[in-house]
């Protein structure tokens, strides 16, 4: 089993800046990929950006450009730093990680997943 627990989520202004942090424990060992997706009120999920263990990663057409994501492999720890912020990026923010031999570019592949967090941009 692996364990996952997000923080970084809050109230920014447009255009204003935000990072996410994942904490990954457990059965480290059995995971590929990590991700950040997200869920806004009445809309499906959404794999916004992923990281494999090598440093392969894919983003979402929506935040190219304007978000990143990074693995810090000692820390076992996933970072979504998330730049030029609009208010349609308003959704509670997920991350989940993702076994080897699993569709990692796929919602769908993600196996495990944290609580959650909310992030609202809005002036």
């Amino acid at each position: 089993q692996v364990q996952l627990v997000e923080s970084g989520g809050g109230l920014v202004q447009p255009g204003g800046s935000l990072r996410l942090s994942c904490a990954a424990s457990g059965s480290i060992f059995s995971i590929n990929a990590m991700g950040w997706h997200r869920q806004a009120p009445g809309k499906q999920r959404e794999l916004v950006a992923a990281i494999t263990s090598g440093g392969r990663t894919n983003y979402a057409d929506s935040v190219k450009g304007r978000f990143t994501i990074s693995r810090d492999n000692a820390k076992n720890t996933v970072y979504l730093q998330m730049n030029s912020l609009k208010p349609e990026d308003t959704a509670v923010f997920y991350c989940a990680a993702a076994s080897y031999g699993r569709n990692w570019v796929q919602i769908q592949g993600y196996d495990y997943w944290g609580q959650g967090t909310q992030v609202t941009v809005s002036s």
